[in-house]
């Protein structure tokens, strides 16, 4: 039997990055996913990419500055599919400015769609994952972890996303739900912009990963949001996985 046979799952900015490798990782485990996320022609493309090759997907366009965007997401699940089992929240964005020069603009833009998003979404799906006793991926991230420089707004969202886990953790193992974050590495498209404009630092960055490289969305990134939507992992909740090649070993 496939690891999420037949499970319902929403993962928001599932078009593309780290979340299409989350997608791809899921439907090959026989997960039914939705699709969430702003970009509607790549979400659409990636949707109808898996559902020619004989899985089950469904992009539903989704603003997750907009709560009622959000509410409507999770609607036209529950009427399609009449359950959830997993939430990966994945989608953020933000922008990199040093501390002083932060804006308001800066952290509305982070704290919506990376903090107020996870936040709401939990709070509409979590009643359904009580029926399935079902299971919330967030996401976290090794430079908030570390407090890196020019970060202030992506910190101050990645840090509420883990402590507001930990709350849901707390709040609802009763009830058979559990709720950790990931915090990666990966090689996404946003990345690779970034290599070619900054080949030095990029290797220099790569050096310092005891692993010597980025994860791969899909085949590193994707089984550790497998194996955590999955029922292997129902005694591991509240908790922080970094899956950065070693770079951050929690204790």
């Amino acid at each position: 039997m496939t690891k999420l046979n037949n499970k319902i799952a929403i993962v928001t900015g599932g078009a593309g990055g780290i979340g299409s490798g989350i997608v791809r990782a899921y439907v090959k485990e026989n997960a039914k996913v939705v699709i969430a996320d702003i970009a509607a022609e790549k979400g659409q493309a990636l949707s109808d990419e898996l559902n020619d090759q004989g899985y089950e997907t469904l992009f539903i366009k989704t603003d997750l500055s907009n709560k009622s965007s959000l509410k409507a997401c999770v609607d036209r699940t529950i009427e399609t599919y009449g359950q959830i089992d997993v939430l990966v929240n994945n989608a953020h964005a933000s922008r990199m400015s040093p501390f002083l020069d932060i804006t308001e603009d800066d952290l509305n833009l982070s704290l919506n769609t990376g903090f107020f998003a996870t936040f709401y979404l939990c709070q509409m799906i979590i009643p359904h994952l009580k029926e399935t006793k079902g299971n919330i991926i967030n996401f976290g991230s090794g430079a908030a972890v570390k407090g890196d420089k020019n970060q202030g707004s992506y910190v101050v969202a990645k840090e509420a996303i883990r402590g507001i886990t930990r709350v849901i953790a707390n709040e609802f193992g009763e009830f058979g739900i559990n709720a950790n974050i990931i915090s990666p590495i990966a090689y996404s498209e946003g990345v690779d912009q970034w290599r070619q404009d900054n080949p030095e630092y990029y290797n220099q960055v790569v050096k310092g990963i005891p692993l010597q490289k980025f994860g791969d969305v899909e085949k590193d990134i994707g089984p550790v949001a497998v194996f955590l939507g999955s029922d292997a992992s129902q005694y591991i909740t509240g908790q922080t996985i970094m899956v950065d090649g070693g770079s951050i070993k929690l204790y």
